[in-house]
């Protein structure tokens, strides 16, 4: 029930990225410098503190990280030039439930709604609207969500999962209001968007008396799935995590409530460790015989990955699109 795909000519699908060589010399030398030090005791698998911490530090792998944030904003008004300004609409009772929808020309459409990362601290859904375009191109309206962050919510990360599953019920009941097809609902997500992503697919959606298939597939990049490990690393000093989030939010633990074909992907110059949930996610799906594809971004680090979802011939970009049911062009 599931494969794995591993990119190949990444630097042919997605031209905006940096020299493979200048990102090996810099994460070499990021190695190097973690050799250099004496080894703490054991925190996780075969990691110490401080080894942990980096593999939950995205800056750490991903010296480019501030070029490509001033990339998808630069791009993200360009789409909007050229897309148009998306509708803005309240799914919930607070000032900061709001979403963007991008819409196609294309009547009765399928929908796809995109969850943001940001390490659940930052970012907003305006510098997100470049990887809208493909999609209207393809025939698909697109929705991107704001929703609280960890520390507006007093490190509590259950106001953000519930604020983004608010917003997935919203779509389905509101989708025909603006030409979409609420049988044909469809998730993306990137980083810690991926970890709420995940609580969002495997959410027993009965009890709020919705079809428990309400989704039709979902592609997570570059995620966290189980969150005892990220408990332990230095994200614990803003997530105030307990015993109860720990087991609630952790995706890993709740498969059986899964009903949505998945596709799981990071990139092979992500850390360790979300490479590594990434993997586990993926072989956890599998074994319990539920549809799920991996795909591996060859010489992608974690924030390059999302480009990929902007280009409709990229690894994620091409992937969903095929998932959908769409091509390139309507």
């Amino acid at each position: 029930m599931g494969r794995t795909t591993r990119g190949q000519n990444a630097m042919q699908e997605d031209p905006h990225n940096m020299q493979p060589a200048i990102l090996a010399a810099a994460g070499g030398a990021s190695a190097l410098a973690r050799s250099a030090r004496s080894k703490g005791p054991l925190v996780w698998l075969d990691m110490d503190q401080q080894e942990l911490d980096d593999a939950y530090d995205q800056i750490v792998y991903a010296p480019n990280r501030d070029q490509v944030t001033k990339r998808r904003i630069a791009n993200s008004e360009k789409a909007r030039a050229v897309i148009g300004p998306p509708q803005r609409v309240a799914y919930g009772p607070s000032e900061i439930e709001q979403l963007d929808i991008y819409r196609t020309k294309r009547t009765n459409a399928p929908v796809n709604i995109f969850v943001h990362g940001g390490a659940w601290r930052a970012n907003r859904a305006a510098d997100y609207a470049f990887l809208a375009e493909p999609f209207v191109n393809a025939g698909s309206h697109y929705v991107i969500l704001d929703f609280t962050n960890v520390d507006d919510a007093a490190g509590n990360l259950f106001p953000m999962v519930e604020q983004v599953r608010r917003a997935v019920v919203w779509v389905y009941k509101n989708a025909a209001s603006f030409g979409g097809d609420p049988s044909r609902l469809y998730l993306t997500s990137h980083s810690s968007g991926s970890h709420l992503a995940g609580c969002v697919v495997t959410h027993d959606w009965r009890k709020e008396n919705l079809p428990v298939d309400i989704l039709k597939g979902a592609m997570l990049s570059s995620g966290m799935y189980d969150l005892k490990p990220v408990r332990l690393s230095k994200r614990s000093k803003y997530v105030k995590f307990t015993d109860e989030m720990e087991a609630g939010l952790s995706a890993l633990r709740h498969i059986d409530k899964l009903h949505s074909p998945l596709i799981l992907a990071h990139g092979t110059c992500e850390t360790p460790e979300f490479q590594r949930q990434t993997r586990d996610f993926f072989a956890a799906v599998k074994a319990a015989g539920k549809p799920v594809e991996m795909l591996v971004g060859e010489g992608y680090n974690h924030f390059e990955m999302l480009e990929t979802l902007a280009n409709p011939y990229g690894l994620l970009g091409r992937a969903v699109l095929a998932q959908m049911g769409l091509t390139s062009s309507k």
